[in-house]
């Protein structure tokens, strides 16, 4: 197994950098999603209409742009020559579970309970998808400042949503959305796998976009036929779709936070990806919440100090290693 080598000073700080805004796009983009999902009444309905504007944006960028389509060539030569696996395309699968999970879970365990419960798996899986080097920068080893951080980033999760969690809860509904997180740290690396095979000997946007391609194909897919089975189940169909446009940009903000994600992992490791974006979205999460408040529950203390904590972690984990 090789360990990855370390990253110039520079572009681990533009990475780091890069991981706290898909965290903000994240926020922004929940904030969209979640909207649409109480005007329909359907959060997964909402989850598979953010997903296919996404796609639909990708496939029209794949049309006008031949290097993205080379990109996919690319993918598929991978894939023939098994330098890629083709259960590396499935990432995208992840993020649908994850939205699943959370219409399966959040009315019973609550929201805080939720987070936490995805922080906690995303967190300890990435810390063993690193170690793996599943993703494209090769091994990261399991080192005390490491899991210091990954601990800290969690505590600091639990801390910011601590005054929303409900004692009364479903204990084993709360694996789902450790597992689902668990998933996410292996689409991130997986996702990076996809960028680089799309980009070998080709442009990096190419390649990034290919890769994002990919991942909302996979995901929008199976996200329909997760809606398609919703509606069998409660028997109800959605609201009709309101007019207002701002609430079909949440896709566009997923396709923004994927594709940066594909291209930084290698930089960042999936573990400073994950926390990173965490981050960001705890931040974003708070400036919305202050700036564009979106119900009566007001900032909390604990919300900011545990904000606060999150990029401690950040700054924990992106440390650079001890030369031997």
């Amino acid at each position: 197994m090789t360990t990855a080598p370390e990253p110039a000073h520079g572009a681990r700080v533009a990475a780091t950098a890069a991981a706290l805004g898909i965290g903000v796009a994240v926020a922004v983009q929940a904030r969209i999603n979640g909207e649409l999902g109480q005007r329909i009444d359907d959060a997964v309905v909402a989850a598979a209409l953010s997903n296919l504007g996404g796609l639909l944006l990708l496939v029209t960028l794949a049309a006008t742009g031949p290097r993205v389509r080379q990109g996919l060539g690319r993918v598929r030569a991978a894939v023939r020559d098994h330098t890629l696996s083709r259960h590396q395309l499935f990432g995208g699968v992840c993020g649908a579970f994850l939205v699943v999970c959370q219409g399966l879970t959040v009315a019973t365990i609550g929201v805080a309970v939720f987070t936490v419960a995805v922080v906690a798996g995303q967190t300890v899986s990435s810390l063993l998808v690193d170690r793996a080097g599943v993703g494209p920068g090769g091994a990261r080893p399991v080192t005390g400042r490491r899991v210091t951080g990954a601990g800290l980033a969690l505590a600091a999760v639990a801390l910011a949503v601590s005054h929303r969690i409900d004692a009364a809860l479903s204990a084993w509904l709360v694996l789902l959305p450790v597992l689902a997180g668990a998933g996410t740290a292996w689409q991130q690396a997986v996702n990076g796998l996809v960028a680089a095979a799309a980009r070998r000997g080709g442009p990096a946007r190419a390649g990034v976009l290919a890769a994002a391609l990919v991942n909302f194909g996979v995901g929008t897919a199976a996200l329909v036929a997760a809606a398609v089975v919703e509606i069998e189940v409660r028997g109800q169909w959605p609201l009709p779709m309101p007019a207002a446009p701002w609430l079909y940009i949440g896709g566009p903000m997923g396709v923004l936070a994927v594709g940066i994600g594909a291209a930084i992992v290698g930089i960042t490791g999936v573990l400073l990806l994950a926390v990173g974006a965490v981050t960001g979205q705890l931040v974003g999460g708070l400036l919305l919440d202050v700036l564009l408040p979106a119900g009566p529950t007001p900032v909390t203390i604990t919300t900011v100090a545990g904000t606060a904590l999150t990029l401690v972690s950040v700054v924990v984990i992106a440390l650079p290693r001890r030369r031997a």
